[in-house]
Parts: C-alpha cells; structure tokens; sequence
C-alpha cells in the first residue's frame, strides 16, 4: 500500500503543478496579446522613419561634403565595440536567453571581442549577470522594464548610447535580440546599428526597403533646412526608433517563448499523470488480486 500512496501522492502533486503552468500560459498569451497590439501601431512610426533615412541616404545626403560633425554618421577605425543583448529577467522561457547569449559569444569569437575590447548594454538580468560574471563591464543594464515596454522605461538606456558613442567611448554598436517570427516560433536577429550606413537599412530579396510604401516612387528633395540640420534632427530619432523597437520585439518574443515553455509544461504534466494514473490502476489491480489470493488460500487451509 505504500507504493500506492507515493502513486497517489506524485498524482497529486503533478495535477497541481499542471494548473499552475496552465495558468501561467494563460498569462502569457494575454501578455503577448497586449504586446502584439501595441506593436503593431509602433512599428508603423518606426518603419516610416526608417523609410525617410533610406531615402535620404539614396538621395546621397550620407556621403556628401563632411559628415564628421554628425556622430551617428561617423565611422572611425573600431577600437571598441559595444554590444546591447536583450533577454530576460526570470526563467520560465525555454531557450529563450540561451540562443541570445549563445549567438552573443559566437559574435565575439568571430571578431576576437573580448572584456578588453567590448562594453555590454544590457536589457534584462539575465545578459546582465552572464556576462558581469565573466569580467566584461556592463556599460548600462536596465532591468525589470514592464510586460508592454513604453519608450520612457527605456529613455534612459537609449540616451546613454547615443552619449557614449558621441563621446567616443566605443566606435559600433551591435544589437542581439530574440526577434518574433509568430506565436510559435522566435529567431535570433543579430543588427549593427551604429555607426549608420546606407546599407544596414532592412531589404528584401529585391534590394527594396522593407515596409516601404513608396519604394516605387522616383524621389527629389528640396532640403529646409540645411540638410545638416535635418539630419542632425531625424538621425537620432531614427536610432532611438530601431533600439526601442528591438525590444518591443524581444519582449513580445519573451512572452511567445514563456507561453510555449508553459505549454509544454502543462502537456508533459498531463502525459505525466496519464502513465501515473496506468501505473496506479495496475499497481491496485495487482495488490487486490494479491489480496483475493491470501483469502482463497486461507479458506482452502481451513477446509
């Protein structure tokens, strides 16, 4: 009976664990319902900026006279790289932050980036504490930022960057990030942000700009104000819009993988109790028919 009753106890026990994580994935479907929404609207402003810089740099405004005096626009020989690896703060997610950190390390491999030569910029603890235990100097962390990211959480981390790189304290900056494919799926996106050049903009198998509606069009500028001006004015917004939309993406990414994990969870629980539950019937199946077996016995040695 003893072996029945630790049957019974883990059957317990499994159930229990099942309508947490089944309530968990709950959660984070509607998390990354919230998310998808808010998103969606965002990415028309980010995907219009970038329409009007790739326009700008097809109009060759990147290139022409002296651009020294702009940052985002100065490429000088890289001495420093900074990295910004975006995963999360708990657990619970798959393989969510293991990708991340993994694509991040092969990068570095690949470019013989190391603690001397590299700053992190981290988005969620877990980046941050990888790689703070591996000696590399966490330039800026930003932690506990809210399911649906606004871009105010974040301010201060864009700001930061944009001031160290005109400070020259690192010469490019590469982003890794978990972005989301659909509900089921994630794949790491790996982007050099700055400095900017015409050809990080975002194409198709065409070389068109993605998210472009006027792609088709043939496209003439009369600048006013100087175009130093303008640039100067629509270059840092067009930063900003790329690094807040990679973590919009990632969270939603996050919340994708933490509905799955949960999922996943949930069906193996109750895979789980199902051959606990064979294994109960048969283990009691057994003990009774053990039991009959006594009793027949002990009527025939009376007989």
């Amino acid at each position: 009976m003893a072996g029945l009753q630790d049957i019974r106890r883990r059957i317990d026990s499994t159930k229990k664990t099942s309508q947490i994580t089944s309530a968990m994935y709950m959660v984070s479907s509607s998390k990354l319902t919230q998310i998808q929404k808010h998103t969606s609207t965002y990415l028309d402003y980010a995907n219009h900026v970038e329409a009007i810089v790739a326009h700008l740099s097809q109009a060759h405004l990147f290139e022409q006279n002296n651009r020294s005096d702009i940052p985002f626009l100065t490429q000088r020989p890289i001495k420093t790289t900074a990295i910004l690896v975006i995963t999360s703060d708990r657990g619970l997610v798959g393989g969510y932050n293991n990708q991340v950190l993994k694509t991040t390390d092969q990068f570095m491999s690949d470019h013989d980036l190391t603690a001397d030569n590299t700053l992190i910029f981290a988005v969620g603890g877990k980046g941050a504490d990888y790689y703070n235990k591996k000696g590399f100097k966490i330039a800026f962390e930003n932690r506990d930022i809210t399911d649906v990211p606004k871009f105010w959480e974040v301010s201060d981390l864009v700001r930061e960057i944009t001031k160290q790189y005109a400070a020259e304290k690192f010469d490019a900056l590469e982003l890794i990030f978990n972005h989301f494919a659909n509900r089921l799926s994630n794949r790491v996106t790996h982007e050099s942000i700055l400095p900017i050049k015409a050809d990080n903009f975002r194409k198709d198998d065409q070389g068109n700009l993605l998210n472009d509606k006027y792609q088709n069009t043939v496209h003439s500028y009369d600048f006013e104000p100087e175009p130093e001006v303008l640039l100067k004015s629509v270059l840092p917004q067009f930063a900003q819009s790329l690094l807040y939309g990679a973590i919009l993406d990632a969270k939603t990414a996050e919340h994708s993988a933490s509905a799955n994990a949960m999922q996943t969870a949930t069906d193996n629980a109750k895979d789980l109790i199902s051959s606990l539950n064979l294994k109960y019937n048969r283990a009691r199946q057994a003990a009774i028919t053990t039991e009959i077996t006594e009793i027949t016995g002990g009527m025939a040695a009376l007989q």
